[in-house]
């Protein structure tokens, strides 16, 4: 170019690296603005975009959440597959020095647990599940939420299950996110080490809707004692943004198209018919002595009609046939942005057991890492700062031989993959039992249940049958052809005597 010759002129460095920047550019093409594809890019860090935008974006999708039915269901089936009814489950695993598994320990942490989780927080409102299913709402939604751990004796709380730990569950607008100062490492209402570690966050004392923001109304709770889920696609975002941030737009615009439709199918369902009065020669204005009303009937037959007039009917095109197909693409493709499936989505499950069973299966990896982040940011924490509390007041005594090092060691499960054929996913779950390819729990895992309950259950259930002369199917002995419980008991003496020998 003339340009590039005229540089050259005075600067050949120049010149050459305008040369290889234009060089690159043409590589890609992508990045070169043409007539038909418009460039659009995004030159501000996470926080400088989260700081313009979250609370928006939040805002949108709270009005959402209320008033869109899509993004309702969507929410609700993020609670089901990711939390579930029954929250996400806890197996304490504490080791004795010998490598064996503290069962009677864990038992009782299971049991303590438990009777904890029915009333956690501050307001007594939401048992631990509840509040599970919450916490995830409003991240998913909002883009974050804090959860304060409360330690020790607070005026005003009693503890629960003897245990002085609860949780008091804050939506984001308690941490403000104007608040920035760089001089005290402050940013979005977060203070910071010079790693980027959370030290502090400042908090609202009171609710969003009646504070002042005046400084006096903040309060600093440690990071060790805040738990922060937030949801984020960069790195080095401090606040979250909203999983609906890419299909806001689409879903709403959906919902105007769909009540757009729905107006024009009503108006279409009232139009009726019409009277054609034919040319000025035919018609007779002086026959009409006042408003004619006819009375529509199943298969009338209508004789008065002025000369000139015929009845003529109305046609529509509402209901549209084409805004079922077109509203589940708009579907699949919002589906695709929250990592919901598109049946869950669209309440459509045609198909075979094999399309079923796939879409299932790709969908669940995104439950999962919902779920695992999940975990990872709330219960982990949670019930490792519980049972450090349930120690310290006494309520669980560690028992002797407890490797302490394992004494935190838990196994956290939620809603796992649901069952579409219950006998085939069964019978594969018995070949890899049998094979030694998986466990017992992992099989009841499977199911979403505690392996630990069930075989308590199981055993409690048997041993009534067995001593009360109840002879089921569903005791495997009864395969071995023990068929009373005389027999039994013969077969379990005899078996301990070959033991004994």
């Amino acid at each position: 170019m003339i340009i590039d010759d005229v540089i050259g002129v005075f600067s050949p460095a120049w010149k050459a690296a305008r040369l290889k920047h234009r060089a690159v550019i043409r590589a890609y093409e992508a990045a070169t603005p043409t007539r038909t594809h418009r460039v659009k890019r995004e030159s501000r860090t996470a926080n400088q975009l989260n700081q313009s935008a979250a609370v928006s974006l939040r805002e949108q999708a709270r009005y959402l959440d209320c008033n869109n039915d899509i993004v309702i269901g969507v929410l609700d089936k993020l609670e089901e597959r990711v939390i579930g009814s029954a929250g996400i489950i806890v197996e304490p695993q504490p080791k004795l020095k010998n490598g064996a598994i503290a069962t009677k320990f864990a038992a009782e942490i299971r049991a303590k647990w438990q009777e904890w989780s029915v009333t956690p927080e501050v307001t007594g409102q939401f048992t631990r599940p509840m509040l599970e299913r919450l916490l995830l709402r409003t991240w998913l939604r909002d883009g974050e939420v804090f959860t304060h751990l409360l330690l020790g004796t607070v005026p005003g709380l009693s503890p629960v299950a003897g245990i002085p730990f609860l949780l008091e569950a804050l939506e984001p607008d308690f941490i403000p996110l104007h608040l920035n100062d760089d001089g005290n490492k402050v940013t979005q209402g977060i203070v910071h080490d010079d790693w980027g570690r959370p030290q502090k966050y400042k908090v609202y004392k009171q609710l969003p809707s009646v504070y002042s923001t005046s400084s006096t109304d903040l309060k600093d709770v440690d990071a060790e004692n805040m738990l922060h889920l937030k949801f984020t696609r960069r790195l080095h975002q401090v606040r979250g943004t909203s999983i609906l941030a890419g299909v806001l737009v689409r879903l709403s615009a959906l919902k105007e198209y769909e009540d757009s439709e729905l107006t024009a199918a009503r108006i279409a369902a009232a139009l009726g018919m019409y009277i054609k009065k034919g040319d000025a020669q035919s018609y007779d204005d002086s026959s009409n002595s006042g408003d004619r009303e006819l009375d529509i009937v199943p298969g009338m037959i209508f004789d008065d009609l002025e000369p000139g007039e015929e009845i003529g009917m109305i046609k529509s095109d509402r209901p549209n046939p084409n805004l079922e197909p077109f509203r589940n693409g708009q579907l699949r493709a919002a589906s695709a942005g929250v990592r919901v499936s598109y049946s869950s989505v669209s309440r459509n499950y045609d198909g075979t057991y094999s399309a079923q069973r796939q879409e299932l299966v790709e969908s669940t990896d995104g439950y999962l890492i919902l779920q695992n982040t999940f975990i990872g940011s709330v219960t982990r924490r949670m019930y490792r700062a519980w049972l450090q509390m349930a120690i310290a007041s006494g309520q669980i005594v560690l028992p002797k031989g407890l490797d302490k090092d394992t004494l935190f060691t838990a196994v956290y499960s939620g809603p796992v993959m649901p069952w579409i054929d219950p006998v085939k996913e069964a019978n594969a779950w018995k070949i890899q039992v049998r094979g030694g390819a998986a466990t017992e729990g992992e099989w009841v895992r499977a199911r979403g249940a505690n392996p630990d309950e069930v075989k308590l259950r199981r055993k409690a259930e048997i041993d009534y049958n067995r001593d009360n002369g109840l002879i089921f199917d569903t005791d495997p002995a009864n395969d071995k052809g023990v068929n009373s419980v005389e027999e039994q008991s013969d077969d379990e003496t005899s078996k301990s005597e070959r033991r004994k020998k």
